[in-house]
């Protein structure tokens, strides 16, 4: 490798926006970062639920309560207790307390399809699990089938509610919810948090940074859900480097939570850095784009985080027309590619509305808990995700070598730092493909992503190697032609796919959503497939045009493009297996 190449990726090496570029990280807990917080702001408020407020003094308290509790129903260190909850004060509670008494917190969505909890249960080996009463019975049907599992907590919303607002809670959403038998075998919360009061015994394991801490779940190399094992160090080492890139921050600045706590995203970056650094986590249980636009405004929000999708549908709202962002210090995007024109969009957006920042892009995998790459805030490159943080190298080799490649040719992401993984779980062969150590000493995470470096380090992505389409043996990059189809003043936004094609092997095709009142209409798609001919390579020129109101959507927010895919593959099937029953086409 050659010296240059070596300092180009260094952090921050040119100070973009006063950054360090290393940090110190202490050797503890993910419990004993946010106690030591505590114990500088004790009465300012960690987190604000619903209008209710709790202090830092008030949040340790219930944490060490919850982790008796924990110890008194038989938990130990290294065992695994799945978290099943949205963002409430209890999953808060529990993700810490369970880190107090050394074991691993499970981190799935409970919105998760019953079989699917049941192989993250199974998967985990967990001895206990805690969930929402409106999503019990989802396990109750299960729990059968998940022989380790002793224990199910069941929590309630209105368990963390003011009395007016929990009256008003029971009216409405609390009338949906279906009963739980009174002879259920499980644990109700408050019970649960009672049972603590009978624990007399030292409840508090010690753990260092390089204990395993958290169990999240990704699609990995290969597509197929792969158990993630995070250290303390991990989730302690990007508190630090969020908070280190946003030198405005200051304690009791205020976090819009919204983005889930089973996702890297909203557990290490709303939750975690907030709370490590004495921010103000406000939480949203049930998030939709009205209600995260109303709690912006509302609570003078200084800092908000979400997906390319959730910007594009704030813009939509006629809510925010009037409202005042003057608040906002930091809007982050990640989890997906922003594109060029929907950051130009909401740019205009957050300038007509008084605010003096712009919306930044960072980059990651749940490999390394979530961004390791930042925009700067002094300055931005159209396209690029930014410059990795401190002590985090990004470097751009040949797909699948470790031999790098010159700047500005594109080539796979590789990812090394603190935040890099321990293992994907149970998988030493995805665990080998994916983590490799080099000449240089330095451990690198293969995300088979697609990009390029500049001569300055800024990082460009370029697309998901795996969503690369291969069409007439051209290389086609999906959230290229997005970028493209996004600026056309009559759409609001696309999805481009590879379909199957006897010739090509793929053909393009894009999926589009058009701008309120612009009708679907052949011309409208000659006017676009036009366009798309006069500003795209021929061979990547969409062969189909498909319109939709709506795209699906991942759990998170993402667009759901494997759907798109997995539909058309069908659909080809079909037509294939209808054309082999034509009469011509049976054999004799």
């Amino acid at each position: 490798m050659s010296e240059n190449k070596n300092q180009v990726r260094t952090p921050w090496l040119k100070n973009f926006g006063d950054v360090p570029a290393h940090l110190d990280y202490p050797d503890y807990s993910l419990f004993d970062a946010v106690k030591e917080t505590a114990e500088k702001y004790p009465d300012a408020t960690a987190l604000l639920f619903m209008g209710r407020k709790t202090t830092y003094k008030e949040m340790i308290r219930n944490i060490e309560n919850c982790a008796k509790s924990l110890r008194t129903i038989g938990i130990r260190e290294g065992d695994r207790v799945t978290i099943a909850l949205p963002n409430c004060p209890q999953g808060v509670y529990l993700f810490y307390a369970v880190n107090l008494v050394g074991a691993i917190a499970n981190m799935i969505h409970p919105l998760s399809a019953e079989k699917e909890i049941e192989h993250y249960l199974n998967f985990s080996r967990s001895v206990t699990v805690v969930t929402l009463d409106q999503f019990y019975h989802k396990f109750e049907a299960i729990r059968q089938n998940t022989p380790t599992v002793v224990n199910v907590v069941i929590a309630s919303v209105k368990d963390e509610l003011s009395r007016p607002v929990r009256a008003g809670y029971m009216l409405t959403e609390g009338r949906k919810i279906k009963k739980i038998p009174a002879d259920a075998p499980v644990i109700r919360w408050n019970e649960f948090m009672q049972l603590g009061r009978k624990c007399f015994w030292n409840y508090r394991v010690e753990r260092k940074g390089a204990d395993p801490a958290v169990i999240l779940y990704s699609g990995g190399t290969t597509g197929t859900t792969k158990g993630i094992l995070l250290s303390n160090l991990n989730f302690n080492a990007l508190g630090r480097q969020v908070i280190a890139t946003n030198p405005m921050f200051r304690p009791g600045d205020k976090m819009l939570a919204a983005m889930p706590i089973f996702h890297g995203f909203g557990l290490g970056v709303c939750i975690h850095t907030m709370l490590e650094s004495g921010g103000t986590c406000i939480l949203v249980p049930r998030f939709t784009a009205k209600t995260y636009a109303r709690d912006i405004v509302k609570y003078r929000c200084n800092f908000i985080a979400g997906v390319p999708t959730l910007y594009e549908a704030l813009l939509r709202l006629p809510s925010l027309n009037k409202a005042d962002l003057s608040c906002l210090k930091g809007v982050f995007s990640g989890g997906d590619s922003l594109s060029v024109e929907l950051k130009k969009k909401f740019d205009k957006f957050l300038y007509d509305h008084n605010a003096t920042i712009q919306i930044r892009e960072g980059y990651g995998t749940t490999e390394t808990v979530t961004a390791c790459c930042l925009t700067p805030t002094q300055m931005a490159k159209e396209g690029s995700i930014g410059l990795p943080f401190p002590d985090t190298y990004i470097k751009i080799v040949k797909p699948d070598t470790d031999e790098e490649v010159p700047l500005g040719e594109e080539g796979e992401i590789l990812l090394a730092g603190p935040t890099v993984m321990m293992e994907y779980i149970d998988n030493p062969e995805e665990t080998a493909q994916t983590l490799r150590k080099h000449e240089d000493g330095l451990t690198w995470v293969y995300t088979g992503d697609l990009g390029f470096m500049d001569e300055d380090g800024f990082v460009f992505f370029r697309g998901r190697a795996k969503r690369m389409i291969i069409t007439s043996g051209y290389n086609v990059y999906p959230a290229q032609i997005e970028n493209i189809l996004d600026a056309h003043e009559k759409i609001h936004m696309s999805c481009v796919v590879g379909v199957p094609d006897d010739y090509r092997m793929h053909a393009v095709k894009a999926f589009i959503m058009l701008k309120p009142g612009v009708e679907p209409s052949a011309e409208t798609k000659e006017e676009i497939l036009a366009y798309c001919r006069k500003n795209i390579a021929k061979y990547a020129v969409p062969r189909e045009i498909e319109f939709r109101e709506e795209l699906p959507k991942t759990l998170v927010g993402k667009v759901a493009y494997r759907i798109l895919e997995e539909e058309e593959e069908a659909k080809y099937q079909a037509k294939k297996d209808a054309t082999s029953l034509l009469p011509e086409n049976r054999k004799n």
